[in-house]
């Protein structure tokens, strides 16, 4: 298996505080708002899978784009008050098949969605049922033959939102559950485990309203409030006296995300081009990241601070399409772990329980562009899209036990190319989205002394805000995503 070292060269510099405080206020000036809402967090190239798509998308591919062109199927899903753009009423369903490569899993969704619309209300419901496949163990005594309960988890989606139109301006409240007994990615974060229970929920409530101007030009804006709250039961075996033993560990994964998005497109002319922009901010607490085995630190806690900054272009002549999306993503980010009982560092000063042991800073700098072009003709269509996303961080490490610090920095860029075809008639559509994934897996460390290899394969939608204790390996795998959606209206 190759082994993709992912740390560059020492020279590369970090972007000094207030070099990153006159990007952040020149965007401001330039981007009115934003369409991204929720703001991902990953220090590991981890392969995660398409788990919460859920939902049919008119640009998905197109790559995705979505800051200066509208989605008729998926906007109202993401902001509520969007619904107001929702003419007629509908049924959906919008199956979904994606494999992980290297027998890191895979997953079925069924999703049934229902739209309606009446005078000045709107609204939608939508359910979705999931059976996920885990990761193949990667223990050294394992035989890779489990339980058909062992290796199969069932995932619960609920979602619904309601809303009104007003002259110009519509007003939205969504809210989502998801019953979740596993996390895409997690099993690849224990991988010298023999197996991994998860149960917990995601739990989402947004507030939206959008407004129409003059030539087409509409405006958004959006409050959220995300909670993620799972729990791991990872079971270990170890050799004992003359047979093996087990050990169980419990590992809790919180964190709560409030949001502000807002977000505006406006056409440049009448030949069909039009601009975007948007802004959004979260801000993360993690009252407890797991201690995953690739980290360093346990008990960790932390808090995030999240910005997303964008613009965007787009083309819409008759059928035919054409968009572009670029995206700026400073983070910052702090976790650290507290001392239980009293103990004594390495210059003989007194820790007291509570204090911090260890602790981390992350700076972010991370890039996203979108492009992606459709094509029409009478009741068929094809779209084709690509998308690039590069990771790159900052980690300095104290170590108030060792009296130590350590500093550490990783990027690696995610590819995701996109296709997609439409048949329309009368009576329904039928669109298909694929979407295939490169520059993810199973990630490890170097860390040479580890006398087993197995030990290399160690490690949201959750945030993975995990410390690395060295640097990083990869073991590359690709992700497949199949998406098969039927839509009938139910009105005239």
């Amino acid at each position: 298996m190759k082994r993709y070292y992912l740390t560059p060269t020492a020279s590369a510099k970090r972007p000094t505080g207030a070099r990153l405080h006159v990007i952040l206020i020149a965007m401001l000036l330039l981007v009115n708002s934003s369409y991204g809402q929720l703001i991902s967090l990953k220090t590991i190239p981890v392969a995660t899978g398409d788990q919460f798509l859920l939902f049919p998308s008119q640009n998905l591919g197109m790559g995705g784009i979505s800051i200066s062109l509208n989605d008729s199927l998926l906007d109202h899903w993401i902001n509520p008050a969007k619904g107001s753009q929702i003419n007629i009423s509908q049924v959906s369903s919008s199956p979904v098949y994606y494999r992980i490569g290297n027998g890191y899993g895979d997953a079925r969704s069924m999703p049934f969605a229902l739209l309606w619309t009446q005078t000045d209300w709107f609204g939608g419901l939508s359910m979705a049922l999931q059976a996920m496949n885990s990761a193949n163990s990667q223990t050294p005594w394992s035989t890779d033959i489990r339980t058909l309960s062992g290796n199969m988890s069932e995932n619960r989606y609920f979602s619904g939102f309601l809303g009104k139109r007003f002259a110009n301006t519509s007003f939205g409240i969504s809210a989502y559950q998801a019953k979740l007994s596993a996390l895409d990615g997690v099993d690849l974060l224990y991988s010298d485990s023999e197996k991994i229970k998860q149960s917990g929920q995601i739990k989402d409530v947004r507030i939206g309203l959008s407004r129409e101007g003059p030539g087409g030009a509409r405006q958004e804006l959006l409050l959220l409030r995300n909670e993620l709250d799972m729990t791991h039961k990872v079971t270990y075996q170890f050799w004992g006296w003359e047979r093996f033993d087990e050990r169980i560990e419990t590992n809790l994964d919180h964190t709560i995300t409030l949001g502000l998005h807002a977000g505006f497109t406006a056409p440049i002319s009448t030949s069909g081009w039009q601009y975007g922009g948007i802004f959004t901010v979260n801000t993360k607490t993690h009252p407890k990241i797991p201690n995953y085995e690739i980290m360093n630190i346990p008990r960790d806690p932390g808090n995030t601070l999240a910005f997303n900054l964008g613009g965007g272009l787009s083309k819409r002549d008759g059928l035919n399409s054409f968009g572009i999306d670029f995206i700026y993503e400073p983070i910052t980010s702090n976790t650290w772990a507290e001392a239980d009982t009293h103990m004594v560092n390495a210059e003989q000063e007194l820790i007291r329980p509570g204090d911090k042991t260890i602790e981390n800073d992350f700076e972010f700098s991370n890039w996203v562009l979108r492009t992606g072009l459709g094509w029409q003709n009478q009741n068929k269509g094809f779209q084709l899209g690509m998308q690039m996303r590069n990771i790159h961080y900052w980690l300095d490490q104290r170590d108030y036990i060792a009296v130590t610090d350590r500093k550490q920095e990783e990027y690696w860029v995610e590819w995701t190319t996109t296709w997609g075809l439409t048949l329309e008639y009368t009576d329904f559509t039928i669109r298909y989205s694929g979407r295939t994934t490169m520059g993810t897996g199973r990630p490890g460390v170097d860390t040479q002394w580890l006398w087993f290899s197995a030990r290399e394969g160690v490690s949201a939608s959750g945030d993975f805000i995990i410390a690395p204790s060295d640097a990083l390996t990869l073991q590359e795998a690709r992700v497949i995503t199949h998406q098969l959606s039927i839509s009938l209206p139910i009105g005239n």
